[in-house]
């Protein structure tokens, strides 16, 4: 750590515990929170995916029993009380119980935190959420499947501490940043909504309401083959392998994109015997599941050999009255969604069968009018394409901007310094005072006292 600001000291999080004992303290583990501990009603249990950078999100609430809460004073919470999470994705975020939560208390894996008035909880939970805190948690950390740091590593953790009025306006500075950051961040996420509208947009334009120079046909009367995977035990687990033939499966088939991160292989000799089901380099492949969108890809020129799994429909349209990229388009419609949504049956996986798609129909122009309309939504899509790769740098820039600004505020230049504040190290040595003339809780003989 740089050298520290006039006035501020290097502390650590135990410096900061209030004067009652166990004001740092973890929640309670094995046989003291059960699963048959847990209620429909009563005081909350505040568990790790309760506790985000941004606040204490209990919409999904754990509680117990009043009795048992009553047994446990040592992990209960307060408004105003730090909560830290030992694992998870950041490990050691924290941040502030909010007023009104009632009673409540933390889960093992939480820590609970009590600061002195001295402290400005916010302030403390602004430092535990930053690259330089998470940093040293990460360094801390240990254990091999689920990476955690311990209620001592919390307490250790070394903190840049600055005058208490000068806490307060390092967090009103950075609560401030926030919220505009915030607000850029919702206006990148509705930017990112509305190109998904504004494809789906051109292509109903371009291909459902264009029907001037159109015929209808069903998909059928438009292509050279239509087939299914093979089913039951024509393709089995066993048969995978780990080289060979590609299987294409639902996990390949995107919104109008062949994602090949999934692979999965047949040997050479079961690809013989399922060579029905080999695909062609711009085969169209439909999903039978019709959730929230229709999902439909073009098959790459790079794929190589490769077949179909069962409930992976493959289309080869006839080259001299469809192109492959116009029936993507169009089967990609909400417009096709819409007439698939009616045919879905199954209670648990709403499918469609290869019947309907055979049966459905289009209006199709003539083939060098399908070109142009591809020419056009594609441009149209580069466009779009460059809007989204452009809002996804300026997310990037706006996490590096917050991480910029929480390390200004650690090193003392996001706010100034009053050299009328008391310094750090008084407000330290007051803390040690009040604790070291605090009684100590009396113990009586094999029993511990609530306050421990």
């Amino acid at each position: 750590m740089t050298e520290l600001p006039q006035g501020w000291a290097l502390a650590t999080v135990a410096d900061f515990g209030a004067r009652e004992s166990g004001a740092i303290t973890d929640g309670p583990y094995g046989s003291n929170l059960k699963t048959a501990h847990y209620t429909d009603s009563g005081p909350t249990v505040i568990r790790l995916g309760n506790i985000t950078p941004e606040r204490l999100d209990i919409t999904d609430r754990a509680r117990i029993s009043e009795d048992h809460f009553a047994s446990l004073p040592r992990h209960h919470v307060q408004p105003g009380d730090v909560v830290v999470a030992a694992l998870g994705d950041p490990i050691g975020r924290a941040c502030r119980v909010p007023p009104g939560i009632g009673d409540a208390m933390v889960k093992a894996d939480c820590f609970r935190i009590r600061t002195s008035e001295d402290v400005d909880p916010d302030f403390l939970v602004k430092w535990l959420n930053s690259p330089e805190a998470r940093g040293g948690f990460l360094a801390a950390s240990h254990g091999l499947g689920r990476i955690r740091v311990n209620l001592s590593d919390v307490r250790n953790s070394p903190v840049p501490l600055p005058p208490l009025p000068e806490q307060r306006r390092i967090v009103a500075k950075l609560d401030r940043l926030s919220a505009r950051s915030a607000a850029a961040r919702d206006h990148l996420a509705h930017t990112t909504k509305l190109v998904t509208r504004a494809k789906q947009a051109i292509l109903d334009a371009e291909t459902v309401q264009a029907t001037e120079d159109c015929h209808t046909v069903t998909i059928a009367q438009i292509v050279d083959v239509m087939f299914d995977g093979p089913f039951g035990s024509n393709l089995k687990s066993k048969d995978y392998t780990s080289e060979g033939v590609r299987v294409v499966r639902l996990e390949n088939i995107g919104v109008m994109e062949f994602r090949s991160e999934k692979v999965t292989f047949i040997s050479e000799e079961k690809f013989e015997s399922l060579q029905r089901h080999s695909l062609q380099p711009e085969d169209l492949v439909f999903s039978s599941f019709v959730a929230d969108d229709v999902r439909a890809a073009l098959i790459p020129d790079d794929l190589g050999p490769a077949i179909n799994k069962a409930d992976c429909f493959c289309v080869r349209p006839d080259r001299d009255v469809a192109d492959p990229k116009y029936l993507l388009f169009r089967l990609s419609t909400r417009q096709t969604y819409r007439d698939m949504e009616k045919l879905v049956h199954g209670a648990t996986r709403p499918r469609i069968g290869l019947k309907h798609l055979k049966a459905y129909e289009i209006a199709l122009p003539s083939l060098e009018r399908q070109r142009q309309i591809v020419h056009r939504i594609e441009a149209a899509f580069a466009r779009i394409d460059r809007l989204t790769e452009e809002t996804s740098r300026a997310a990037h820039l706006l996490d590096r901007l917050d991480e910029r600004l929480l390390a200004k505020a650690f090193a003392g230049e996001l706010v100034p310094q009053d050299p009328k504040d008391e310094p750090a190290e008084a407000l330290l040595s007051r803390i040690r005072e009040a604790r070291a003339t605090t009684p100590k809780p009396r113990r009586t003989r094999g029993k511990k006292t609530a306050a421990e």
